[in-house]
């Protein structure tokens, strides 16, 4: 029962994310911000709409949704939100949920949005398969989402909670941005040589317009700087900037999500 993932391209840079078991004609949708391009692949694919999972409230991720519903009515899987009355199924940190067999847990993961969740599949009971975690706009290959609506303090304890899972879970996010974050995290950690070496292939990759996605949390816990507070290189950059050492990782964290709003 291997899962396949894959993407779907939205807007300029959104990846709407597609699950189904290997030759099941089932598919589950990830954040349709669009239903245009997921109807298109359904259809081009002999595929059938199962499920959908969102993470958050923002349009582009939900946008899609009453299309796809008007279309197949299916049951949504979202956070408990006031402001997604699509969802049929609230779900909250620990909950459990399936799809077509596959056993996957949710994540409450505020700081983007007090609403966030994500959805990890462990995996444990197929052979050969890494972990899966979707997690939307909280964490970014090479980086992380802007705050708009927590804390610091809140965002960082949610990448904490991700960065607890198997280093070998593979992380689907929501976005193309990994080269615009590697070149900000360059700039914060300038001398990571795993970071340069992975800006360079995901170049490469850009230049070719091939995907960048997906990562894993062992790479990310290598290279992406707001998993990497408590690294000298980069408290330097930000005691630079601040003109003080920070206090904690905390005000590293905050300090480096502030950079990079303006970068």
């Amino acid at each position: 029962m291997q899962p396949e993932v894959t993407p779907i391209q939205a807007f300029t840079d959104n990846y709407i994310w597609l699950i189904r078991i290997t030759d099941s004609p089932r598919a589950w949708i990830v954040d349709p911000g669009d239903a245009e391009p997921v109807l298109q692949y359904l259809e081009q694919q002999g595929l059938q709409l199962a499920g959908i999972l969102l993470t958050h409230h923002h349009p582009d991720h939900t946008g899609g949704v009453d299309r796809l519903l008007a279309h197949s009515p299916v049951p949504v899987h979202g956070p408990r939100s006031d402001r997604i009355p699509q969802v049929t199924d609230a779900l909250s940190h620990d909950d459990t949920l399936s799809i077509d067999g596959l056993e996957g847990m949710v994540m409450e993961v505020p700081g983007h949005t007090l609403d966030h969740i994500a959805f990890h599949f462990p995996l444990r009971n197929v052979a050969d398969a890494s972990p899966l975690l979707f997690c939307g706009d909280t964490l970014f290959a090479g980086g992380c989402g802007r705050l708009f609506e927590g804390t610091p303090a809140m965002m960082r304890e949610s990448l904490t909670r991700l960065c607890a899972l198997s280093d070998t879970t593979r992380v689907y996010c929501a976005h193309e941005y990994t080269q615009a974050n590697l070149t900000f995290a360059m700039a914060a950690e300038p001398d990571n040589t795993d970071l340069k070496q992975r800006l360079e292939e995901v170049q490469q990759l850009r230049q070719q317009d091939r995907i960048t996605l997906p990562s894993t949390l062992a790479l990310e816990k290598r290279t992406n700087p707001f998993l990497r507070c408590h690294n000298p290189g980069i408290v330097k950059q930000i005691t630079a900037r601040l003109g003080h050492v920070p206090a904690d990782e905390t005000e590293t964290f905050a300090a480096l999500r502030q950079w990079k709003d303006v970068f």
